[in-house]
């Protein structure tokens, strides 16, 4: 076994032990958060974990423009930041699809670079050409007048539900105003990890008309209840063209994305679950980022 220090949807960091090779332990190990892990017959890997230099910068390849951008925010009243990403080549004569990535309570908008090195895993994945070119926006999902992931982190929990507003209101319409852009349902993705997680299946399953693919990683707490989030699973069916629920089996939040799932196998509707190995890490949340947006837009 070996030991992992892991920042949590708490924003804390947590020192807790992970099977570093078994994708289905036979026991009933307690994750990070102290809850009872149990494992059932679909709690399995989708996909193999990613090459080990999947997001390390190549310098024989183009690269994409990471910078910090401002906006003002209607529903929060201050002016804001977030992170895009425009991909090799990138003009204002082309239109390109959007990715929508959101980060965990004790994080920014930053917090994605610091896991997953965004700018780098997508140059190269296109310059493979196993992604479609993208932009990829990380805002701030704390839409409150302080948004930094500082002091009480729990008193922050509102401002996740709140970023709804400043999403729809303000983050993408922005974008759509800035950025060349295909501002359609098809060409729109909404993907998190832990809070961000939560923030993806309550905002996406509940806005079908703005989202066409949709990423949970290790969904927190925050989540809503399935049958709250998909009401009209025939609807869910016909306008998801990919669905991705990710967690890990070291990750004592599971029961979550679990619960979803169940839920969505039982409704028939159409979605990828994805168990490995790993706690509620950026190990995990690169290894599905990696996924997710060699996935989507096609």
């Amino acid at each position: 076994m070996k030991t992992l220090l892991s920042c949590s949807l708490l924003g804390v960091c947590l020192t807790f032990a992970t099977i570093s090779n078994a994708q289905e332990p036979t026991a009933d190990p307690k994750g990070a958060f102290g809850r009872k892990i149990v494992l059932g017959p679909d709690d399995k890997a989708a996909f193999d974990p990613p090459p080990a230099d999947f997001n390390m910068r190549r310098d024989d390849i183009p690269h994409g423009r990471l910078e910090m951008v401002e906006y003002d925010s209607k529903s929060v009243g201050t002016r804001r930041k977030m992170q895009v990403y425009t991909p090799p080549g990138y003009t204002r004569e082309t239109k390109y699809p959007v990715l929508y990535l959101l980060h965990g309570i004790g994080g920014d908008e930053t917090e994605w670079q610091r896991f997953a090195k965004v700018d780098a895993l997508l140059d190269n994945l296109i310059a493979d050409k196993k992604a479609m070119p993208m932009i990829v926006v990380m805002p701030n999902g704390r839409a409150q007048k302080n948004d930094r992931a500082e002091g009480d982190v729990f008193a922050a929990a509102p401002a996740f539900g709140a970023f709804e507003a400043d999403l729809f209101g303000s983050v993408i319409p922005t974008i759509d105003e800035r950025y060349a852009t295909l501002p359609d349902r098809d060409h729109r993705a909404l993907a998190g990890l832990s809070m961000g997680g939560g923030q993806t299946l309550n905002f996406g399953l509940t806005h079908l008309d703005q989202f066409a693919w949709l990423g949970a990683f290790s969904a927190a707490p925050n989540t809503k209840p399935p049958a709250t989030l998909v009401p009209d699973p025939a609807a869910a069916k016909k306008h998801l063209k990919y669905f991705l629920i990710t967690c890990g089996n070291q990750d004592g939040l599971i029961n979550i994305s679990q619960g979803m799932h169940a839920f969505l196998k039982e409704s028939k509707v159409p979605h990828v679950w994805h168990v490995d190995g790993q706690g509620h890490d950026g190990v995990h949340w690169a290894s599905s980022l990696n996924e997710f947006v060699q996935r989507i837009f096609r």
